[in-house]
């Protein structure tokens, strides 16, 4: 699917998706990535139930507001264990699936929010 969002100029916004990839101002990535309005990072998680603590206190060193865990093809909840890095540090997590993470993406960053979109693709 491909997406128009417009949002302001100069940030990253993702323009499109589908199984196993998306799209970031056109150029597609097929492996996890975060995705924020100023730069994009490879992320090393590959899998959902591969996630440690270790990797949300690395989304809290990116200092975003929120964070949208895109889960893959399916929304799935990681312990809360896993995210109090997040919490103890008032950044909001929103969790869904990849393709839903994408469209809120877009939205907020069209908001002018401090948003990072993890995104893993198994």
């Amino acid at each position: 699917m491909k997406l128009h969002a417009s949002s302001p100029s100069g940030v990253n916004t993702i323009t499109g998706y589908g199984e196993g990839y998306v799209m970031v101002n056109g150029a597609r990535r097929s492996s996890s990535v975060i995705v924020m309005p100023d730069r994009t990072e490879d992320w090393s998680v590959t899998r959902f139930d591969d996630l440690r603590a270790e990797d949300f206190a690395f989304l809290r060193e990116l200092q975003a507001e929120i964070v949208l865990l895109g889960t893959g093809p399916r929304q799935r909840f990681p312990h809360p264990r896993l995210t109090a890095a997040l919490a103890s540090a008032g950044i909001g997590l929103e969790v869904m699936d990849v393709q839903a993470a994408c469209r809120t993406y877009n939205i907020l960053v069209a908001e002018e929010r401090k948003v990072a979109a993890a995104l893993l693709f198994e």
